[in-house]
């Protein structure tokens, strides 16, 4: 089963030993960081640093001459990836023998919301969300579109994944989060998700809803959550909450904004890329989930992309829906979270890569080898042996 690791660009950047230790896991392919959001990573086995601190979202090599004169642009990283890091490390990582794809990170930019708000997802409340984008504005699309086919087709790159591409709502770890203290429930984030900005608001009178009135069912529908009433169930429980037609409304317009974004930017990564270019999407298969795994229709995707990465950490059922899609040319990763400290399981890898393999997984992702402590790459290394 061919296994990817993923990594930033400075787990590799003035680390000579960082590649040779990757590939001695057994791993044939790194997915390498190209575009990505702000983060604090844990260093455990460079020679510099044991922190690094990534302040803002941004491309982790020199942006393109495209950028020029366009409100929205990609950041540049500070020193925590000056220059072409990804390019320095993507060589590096090849030298050793290891194939290297892009990691690309798409609608998560805080910075991006802090400095054009009219960027962001606003809620029901009139609240925006800064770390998420909102995909219906134009100008915020054709952002994406061409960052996706930049970050992704990097020199010597053999494919990418597609991070956020899609909807970003109110689940987020975001600064000091404080936002725990009531029970959303599926159907709770779904409404505290909706966005109300110009755009959002024309999409849902498209659809017959006038939008002032929806925004006020949803706020009359969170009461009870804001009494503590944890509305149980997925997608029944919103369309209890908002009524079946409007619920229906809102997601139509929804998913036709993240399908259509989809394959707009799968189609330019393919028109940037050469032949044989492989295009993965992060993905959950329950279309109206938000998040950095972005909510999509199996049956859809699968003809447009590649294939899909699927989160598996803690069971892989999500792999069935894509499963029962898939074609000769589908790829089927599991992504396997190996970091004990942040949830993950690495004495247990080769067990959860069979039981990922009975329920159609033909690939391995693991998050992440850089994070990951000597006794959990320990595991990696003795997980990956037994399984070839």
């Amino acid at each position: 089963m061919r296994t990817s690791a993923f990594l930033y660009p400075w787990d590799v950047v003035g680390d000579p030993e960082a590649p040779a230790r990757v590939a001695d896991l057994g791993v044939r392919q790194v997915t390498l960081a190209s575009a990505y959001h702000s983060t604090r990573a844990l260093t455990p086995r460079h020679p510099r640093h044991r922190i690094v601190t990534a302040e803002h979202a941004a491309v982790l090599y020199e942006a393109g001459a495209q950028w020029q004169g366009r409100e929205l642009r990609p950041y540049a990283a500070g020193d925590w990836a000056p220059g072409d890091a990804y390019g320095e490390a993507a060589e590096a990582l090849a030298a050793a023998g290891l194939d290297v794809h892009t990691w690309v990170v798409l609608a998560h930019n805080s910075r991006m919301g802090a400095d054009h708000p009219d960027t962001s997802v606003v809620n029901a409340y009139g609240d925006r969300y800064p770390w998420a984008p909102c995909i219906a504005r134009p100008a915020t699309r054709a952002y994406l579109v061409d960052l996706a086919a930049e970050a992704a087709v990097r020199p010597g790159a053999g494919g990418t994944e597609l991070e956020s591409l899609g909807w970003y709502g109110l689940a987020h770890l975001h600064a000091h989060d404080k936002i725990a203290g009531v029970p959303l429930g599926e159907a709770g984030q779904y409404l505290m998700s909706l966005c109300f900005c110009a755009d959002c608001r024309a999409g849902y009178a498209g659809r017959g809803l006038a939008p002032d009135e929806l925004a006020a069912g949803v706020r009359r529908a969170l009461e009870p959550v804001w009494r503590g009433e944890e509305p149980s169930g997925g997608w029944e429980a919103v369309e209890k909450l908002l009524g079946a037609e409007t619920a229906a409304a809102t997601r139509a317009w929804r998913e036709e904004t993240a399908r259509t974004l989809q394959e707009s930017a799968i189609a330019a990564v393919r028109a940037a890329a050469p032949d044989g270019f492989q295009v993965l999407l992060h993905a959950d298969p329950v279309a109206y989930h938000c998040g950095a795994n972005a909510g999509v229709d199996p049956a859809h995707i699968l003809s447009v992309a590649d294939g899909v990465v699927v989160p598996c950490t803690g069971g892989a059922q999500a792999l069935a829906p894509f499963d029962a899609h898939r074609t000769a040319r589908t790829t089927l990763a599991a992504n396997l979270t190996v970091v004990s400290a942040m949830g993950g399981s690495p004495a247990t890898l080769a067990a959860d890569a069979a039981q990922a393999l009975t329920l159609g997984a033909d690939e391995l992702r693991l998050y992440h080898a850089g994070l990951a402590s000597d006794a959990d790459l320990a595991h990696v290394r003795a997980a990956l042996a037994r399984l070839g």
